[in-house]
């Protein structure tokens, strides 16, 4: 499944095998390099939608709450 497709569970939940299998010690060197990279662009695809959701936070945030500085202007009018 190609990284576009899943959901955010789906990958953390793939990762997860991933670090077990690799943990485990059971793989040859060639198979823990395929896995490792796997793992690495898994890990990449999670922070970016990560970051990207803490933006859209943020944003939402900024909707909702005054800023501070707009609050204090408006008290001394």
């Amino acid at each position: 499944m190609q990284n576009e497709d899943m959901t955010y569970r789906q990958a953390t939940e793939e990762l997860e095998s991933i670090l077990r299998q690799l943990e485990g010690n059971q793989l040859e060197l060639e198979e823990s390099l395929k896995y490792y990279e796997r793992g690495v662009a898994l890990l990449r695809m999670l922070q970016a939608r990560l970051s990207d959701a803490q933006q859209k936070v943020t944003v939402l945030l900024g909707e909702v709450l005054p800023d501070s500085d707009d609050a204090v202007d408006e008290s001394l009018s």
